[in-house]
């Protein structure tokens, strides 16, 4: 959930400049100079700082300052980590990352959803895959990314596994970010995105080998899909330009 108010925008303004590499990991700012940056005051500054922390971003301590954190210790399973990233020109990484994770975790979610799931969380996946295949068919983009947001979110949850469960504000990030990266399927209607109904099916039926195969061809197809647009070169990556100001 994005932060609000001011201190949530010079957080947000920090994290893609962090994201983006415009501060390095070991260099030091002092309070005062995100005072100055974004013109706001020492504790909106303080506030951003302590968000950045929890996020293992960056440390602060007393006489020494904000210190940037190397990316390899901040918390990537942040969502709003993931979506700094893929606002960065690091997005190729951040995408290969998330469809390397979907494609160790999703299948085996789906093999445990057909052995573990309640009724509530089968009929919720089938109405997810439905709604999905509809958008599809019907061009709706909106109504097609929330449908595969919820999908894919159902179906973590319904594998019984909470640490699989939790990491669908991750896989989420990536399918509400689509749009604007131009990661959308041209036309919608797919064989992978069919197969959505295939694998919800298998789940509801209790069929955990044909869950899990219609799960791995959706991911899969999906990191085919990530795999040529990195071909396509930095260019084919640059989501919408983030120019705003903060804004007292």
């Amino acid at each position: 959930m994005a932060l609000q108010g001011l201190h949530g925008q010079v957080v947000d303004h920090l994290g893609r400049a962090l994201a983006a590499g415009e501060l390095r990991a070991g260099q030091v700012l002092r309070l005062e100079d995100v005072q100055e940056r974004y013109g706001v005051s020492r504790t909106v500054a303080r506030e951003a700082v302590r968000v950045l922390e929890s996020k293992r971003l960056v440390t602060s301590r007393p006489r020494v300052g904000v210190t940037v954190r190397p990316a390899d210790a901040w918390n990537r399973y942040d969502p709003q980590v993931i979506r700094w990233r893929l606002a960065s020109p690091g997005a190729g990484d951040q995408l290969r990352e998330l469809a390397e994770l979907r494609a160790a975790v999703e299948p085996a979610a789906a093999a445990l959803a057909a052995a573990r799931a309640g009724e509530e969380h089968r009929r919720e996946l089938v109405a997810a895959a439905r709604a999905l295949t509809g958008a599809a068919r019907a061009g709706d983009r909106e109504g097609f990314v929330a449908a595969d947001a919820a999908f894919h979110r159902v179906l973590l949850a319904a594998s019984g596994n909470g640490m699989f469960a939790q990491l669908a504000a991750v896989t989420e990030e990536l399918l509400t970010s689509r749009r604007e990266l131009r990661l959308l399927p041209d036309p919608l209607a797919t064989a992978a995105v069919l197969r959505h109904l295939d694998a919800a099916e298998a789940v509801a039926a209790g069929r955990a080998d044909e869950a899990a195969r219609a799960i791995e061809s959706i991911v899969r197809a999906a990191g085919e899909e990530v795999q040529q647009i990195l071909e396509g070169g930095p260019c084919a990556l640059r989501p919408a330009a983030y120019d705003q100001e903060v804004s007292p």
